[in-house]
């Protein structure tokens, strides 16, 4: 047997930087052409799988089933339930977690892939209805759909135009795009997303997870919390502020309601007027109109109502107005909410 030469390496390298461009650019090519083919059949299947009673089941063969697994997880990490059923599976009992209102997204390039053909009648049978996602309109599997999304490619990305590559990232693009408008037509949410996903660390995802955490998740309680009541000095109330840290403290009465508060601000402020700290009363410095949150409101919120009046702490009060709590913006920053 007659081996070819060796490649040198340099010729090597610029013929693997060649083929791995010329890969991308064939699959980017079949991205692209998908653009114009999103019409209103791809808004029927959009209406098709809002509008069902049921669940989305998505099914493929070999390369295909692995671009379905990918699919149904997608659409259920944004809020459309969905599954991946094998085909070949179906035919021996799994076809039982089929049922009428699903709908059921069957992908085989050829549109002819025998084990999903063996089981769209039934299928359709049950009372689910059928998208199919497929290179050829022609194809059986395609006729018998209720909706036919085109994903043809002009070839492979394979050198010899055999292994499913262009194909599978056009199908995959188009669940993609599938999960997408369904996430905008349900109005889902960062906040949504956040909770189908509290271990994760998908791009933007820690934001999400902080997007939806509770001002009594962040805030500091019990004897972390500064507070003089309205009769001690302005001595007692510096060092209550210097105990805690926090560059303020809530000045309450004996039942905890909030009466004021005395800041960073306010103490400059007496320092310029030579007030008596010693003998002056904290009723006398401090602000009367203190800022307050609800512990149950989002972390988000604070940060807004902060950036708005322009305040660094807010106090947390119940629906009684009594301090429960306080934060500022280092406690923000260290629960990343900002």
């Amino acid at each position: 047997m007659i081996r070819a030469a060796p490649r040198k390496p340099a010729q090597a390298s610029a013929n693997a930087i060649e083929l791995a461009r010329s890969v991308l650019r064939i699959e980017a090519d079949a991205v692209h052409a998908l653009i114009d083919r999103i019409d209103e059949r791809f808004v029927a299947a959009v209406d098709l799988i809002h509008g069902r009673t049921g669940r989305v089941v998505v099914s493929g063969m070999g390369k295909s089933g692995h671009i379905a697994r990918k699919i149904a997880s997608t659409l259920s990490s944004t809020g459309t339930t969905a599954y991946f059923v094998h085909p070949a599976e179906a035919s021996h009992g799994d076809l039982g977690m089929i049922e009428r209102g699903d709908v059921f997204i069957a992908i085989s390039y050829s549109g002819s892939s025998a084990e999903l053909l063996e089981i769209v009648p039934l299928v359709k049978r049950r009372g689910a209805r059928l998208i199919a996602i497929t290179g050829r309109a022609d194809s059986a599997l395609a006729l018998q759909a209720d909706v036919h999304l085109d994903a043809r490619v002009d070839q492979e990305a394979c050198p010899h135009n055999l292994a499913p590559t262009a194909s599978t990232t056009a199908a995959l693009a188009l669940g993609d795009a599938l999960a997408i408008v369904l996430l905008d037509t349900r109005g889902f949410s960062a906040a949504d997303f956040a909770h189908m996903h509290p271990r994760g660390a998908l791009p933007d995802q820690a934001r999400a997870r902080h997007a939806v955490l509770r001002v009594k998740d962040v805030m500091r309680s019990g004897a972390a919390v500064p507070s003089v009541s309205a009769e001690a000095t302005g001595m007692e109330a510096v060092l209550e502020m210097t105990r805690c840290k926090m560059g303020m403290t809530a000045v309450v009465n004996a039942a905890r309601e909030i009466q004021g508060i005395f800041t960073d601000g306010d103490l400059r402020r007496s320092l310029e007027k030579r007030v008596d700290f010693e003998h002056c009363r904290v009723r006398d410095v401090m602000t009367s109109s203190a800022r307050t949150i609800g512990p149950g409101a989002l972390a988000v919120e604070a940060v807004h109502l902060m950036e708005t009046h322009k305040v660094n702490q807010l106090l947390v009060v119940d629906e009684q107005g009594r301090l429960v709590g306080a934060l500022n913006t280092h406690d923000l920053f260290r629960a990343k909410v900002i």
